[in-house]
């Protein structure tokens, strides 16, 4: 049983209803917490679970209550779901946790332009943290994109870490860089990880790439890419959601992934090393992979540094094979969904054993 989330594309919910049998949609309902109490409640109690001030309307929310109970297994995405379903324990269960929440407050309050912003992450970081803590009471199973996250919530036999995964390819791809050479992304670009990844990119390192390489083109790919946020630039096309991106990959003489904040790992690694797609990343993006510069992708935090790496790229196509020729045989090992299938059974088969644990109620 899958519950469709809001950001679902229509092609990812029919994909899914072809494989799997699908629960009519959760209504959500934004309810701030403007009181008095509501705000102190979010700021002390741990326990408080409105935190994102929205929740789901309270008959779908008793309808999907009442379905979990003919399951063996519920596997949850994320920390957001189980509070806006206003649920605190959640038995056999797994915990599917991608972005850590306390981590992304941190960057933003280490790295944030001005001072209330910097403040308001420091004050989110900790909260985040104090519920984080939470998670194994109330969660058979936690499982993790990454062995460092793993460690940041502490460890322990009931943590998992199955990698982010992708589709291996039916036939092995067969990259075809064109002239005048581009460089692509690929991502939402509303998601303010990306967006800001890209103006950065822009603004300190695409100047730098158009004076050595004064053709370069700039291929954005993904979902608002073409719409208000849209870059003013020269030599930059704009392509918006595509279905199915190979062709346009297949072109690329690397894709950049220029994250400076968020957290938990990203799957654009996994999606360009299953393509043959030469990778430039910031460390920050290629966080959670098990990666070194110069073997699979190119590693850079210095605009200087990532710009020269994208020259470079560009101007030898034979280095660019070679790493992506590696990336790709790390792919296969690792990050297929064969490669991480038994990893999955590893957290499933221990949510199952951990069924009839009886969970203490909160005191």
């Amino acid at each position: 049983m899958v519950v469709s989330s809001d950001t679902a594309t229509p092609e990812t919910v029919q994909n899914t209803a072809e494989e799997f049998a699908v629960e009519p949609p959760v209504q959500v309902e934004v309810v701030p917490n403007h009181r008095l109490l509501q705000r102190f409640k979010w700021a002390f109690n741990p326990r408080f679970l409105n935190v994102h001030g929205c929740v789901a309307d309270a008959g779908d929310r008793e309808r999907l209550l009442n379905r979990l109970k003919d399951f063996d297994l519920v596997w949850v995405l994320n920390a957001r779901t189980p509070n806006i379903l206003a649920q605190w324990y959640w038995p056999h269960s797994v915990l599917d946790i991608n972005d850590l929440p306390s981590c992304f407050h941190k960057m933003v309050w280490q790295n944030g332009a001005g001072i209330s912003e910097k403040v308001k992450a420091g004050i989110e970081m900790h909260l985040s943290m104090r519920r984080e803590r939470f998670w194994k009471k109330r969660f058979s199973v936690l499982s993790v994109c990454s062995e460092a996250d793993r460690n940041y919530l502490g460890g322990g036999e009931h943590v998992h870490v199955i990698p982010n995964g992708f589709e291996r390819p039916v036939h092995e791809p067969r990259p075809q860089p064109v002239d005048p050479p581009r460089i692509g992304f690929i991502g939402l670009f509303s998601y303010l990880p990306n967006l800001e990844g890209v103006r950065w990119f822009l603004r300190e390192c695409w100047p730098l790439i158009k004076r050595d390489v004064p053709d370069a083109r700039l291929r954005l790919v993904g979902k608002n890419t073409d719409g208000a946020l849209r870059p003013n630039a020269p030599d930059i096309e704009a392509l918006g959601y595509l279905t199915d991106p190979v062709d346009e990959i297949a072109t690329w003489s690397a894709m950049i992934v220029p994250i400076n904040h968020g957290a938990g790992t990203r799957i654009k690694i996994a999606d360009a090393f299953s393509r043959k797609c030469p990778v430039v990343s910031t460390h920050l993006g290629a966080y959670g992979y098990d990666v070194q510069n110069g073997r699979e992708l190119l590693l850079a935090d210095d605009p200087r540094q990532f710009a020269a790496a994208c020259v470079a790229l560009m101007r030898d196509r034979s280095a660019g094979e070679a790493i992506s020729e590696r990336a790709y045989k790390a792919f296969l090992k690792k990050w297929t969904w064969d490669a991480i299938a038994p990893r999955v059974w590893a957290a499933a088969e221990d949510a199952l054993r951990l069924g009839s644990r009886l969970f203490a109620q909160p005191g």
